[in-house]
């Protein structure tokens, strides 16, 4: 833990509260205005790894004041799964804390001690799954990145965020490592620190500029909606998401697909890698186009000469054999039958008078995202056009298509923003005769 510089509650990093945030034209990546932030306000504290120092870090945070700042680190391209490495907190009062979720898997401490105080992320959708796991669950959240969407920032990565709202230039680069590595560098430290010790700063700035323009409301509904949302349920096929797959035309070859996906999946998991690691998926789609059936022939395929790969040759070849021995009602069918519609570039042979009334949905939509200055899949998500253009209610009212958007998920201000429009595009279209 470390103390903040300054009087208590103060910021160094806050913009001018007279001046407001600063405008985002003022400071663009690489120009005179921005200042390198190099190190933070205070020395790197120790990590938390121990459970009796978690307790002091726990008695810290609940010491502190205002919003809390809250990030996690994980080991995506290199460990299997989505667990956390490393869980950063600040809060003004209580400094940074650092901690270890390897050695110190409970944070219910945190979440009891924090349990009515705003917790402010950056794409807090990836973060509070694996934080969910450790036992921090936040009640109201503030996500930078989807305050700069609605705001209409072309780019959101945080990095940018903060050198266009506060004029403070941070360094890149670790965002990829492998943070289950141990000890860990203290440049990583550094940079772990600096990505929450920004978060509070960033949030007052981007919270004036949306009471400014008009959107706290909008914000509030899409943080309680990434809140109520919880995390993504298991896919029903997730070999189907493998790269490249759609260069697999035979369903035989899907079947080598599924049983090669299957066989790198279980290695993946019992080794704890990430499962790219194992067999990348390159290398999984071309034997699913070639069969290869020995050795031989499986090593002259790029992917499969490496050493992690080549010293299970025996079990991928078991896993096309049985691709090559299914019987044909076991064969996977060319594409997963959903519970929506069908891909949109298809509309237009199999229902083109849907297909028309996509195209009109959609040009509704583009048009109110560039007048409120906000990208058109944050005013309303593009499943939810679709499902509406491919399954209009039977009389096209304000009310009827207020009914159908809702119970797709969009929220009240997209609601509001968007049916009349819609209603009345797919109603002219209708009454023309053309939907």
């Amino acid at each position: 833990m470390t103390s903040g510089k300054g009087a208590p509650g103060s910021s160094s990093h806050a913009p001018d509260p007279g001046n407001g945030p600063p405008d985002p034209g003022n400071h663009l990546p690489g120009s005179t205005g921005t200042v390198p932030l190099l190190e933070p306000r205070a020395p790197i504290p120790p990590i938390v790894s121990d459970p009796g120092i978690l307790a002091d870090a726990v008695r810290a945070l609940r010491a502190g004041t205002g919003p809390v700042a809250v990030d996690a680190e994980r080991a995506s391209g290199y460990r299997y799964g989505q667990r956390a490495y490393l869980v950063q907190f600040w809060r003004e009062r209580a400094g940074t804390v650092l901690i270890d979720p390897i050695r110190c898997p409970d944070l219910a401490g945190i979440d009891a001690a924090l349990r009515d105080t705003e917790a402010v992320l950056h794409a807090a959708s990836q973060d509070l799954p694996c934080l969910a796991e450790l036992g921090y669950q936040p009640r109201r959240i503030f996500d930078t990145e989807l305050a700069g969407r609605l705001l209409g920032f072309p780019r959101v990565a945080l990095a940018t965020l903060v050198e266009e709202m506060l004029g403070l230039r941070m360094e890149k680069g670790h965002s990829a490592a492998d943070w289950s590595t141990r000890p860990l560098p203290a440049a990583w430290l550094r940079y772990a620190a600096l990505d929450v010790e920004v978060l509070v700063d960033l949030r007052h700035a981007l919270s004036a500029r949306l009471d400014a323009v008009g959107k706290t409301e909008w914000a509030r509904q899409e943080f309680a909606a990434v809140l109520a949302t919880g995390p993504p349920k298991p896919r029903r096929e997730p070999w189907r998401r493998t790269s490249g797959i759609h260069r697999v035309r035979a369903r035989r070859g899907l079947a080598a697909v599924r049983e090669l996906w299957r066989a790198r999946d279980e290695i993946a998991q019992r080794l704890d890698l990430s499962p790219g690691r194992v067999l990348p998926d390159a290398a999984i789609v071309e034997a699913a186009r070639t069969m290869p059936a020995t050795p031989s022939e499986l090593n002259v395929i790029p992917g499969f000469t490496g050493r992690n790969a080549r010293r299970r040759a025996s079990t991928w070849l078991r896993a096309l054999a049985r691709a090559r021995d299914s019987a044909e009602d076991g064969l996977p069918e060319a594409s997963l039958q959903g519970d929506g519609p069908p891909p949109a570039s298809r509309w237009a042979e199999r229902d083109p008078v849907a297909a028309r009334r996509l195209e009109a949905a959609r040009t509704v939509v583009t048009a109110l995202a560039d007048e409120h200055n906000v990208p058109s899949e944050n005013l309303l998500q593009p499943d939810t056009v679709r499902r509406l253009a491919w399954n209009p209610p039977a009389v096209l009212t304000a009310a009827s298509v207020a009914d159908v958007l809702a119970a797709h998920g969009a929220r009240p201000w997209q609601v509001e923003l968007t049916v009349a429009p819609l209603a009345g595009a797919l109603r002219r279209l209708h009454d023309k005769g053309e939907a």
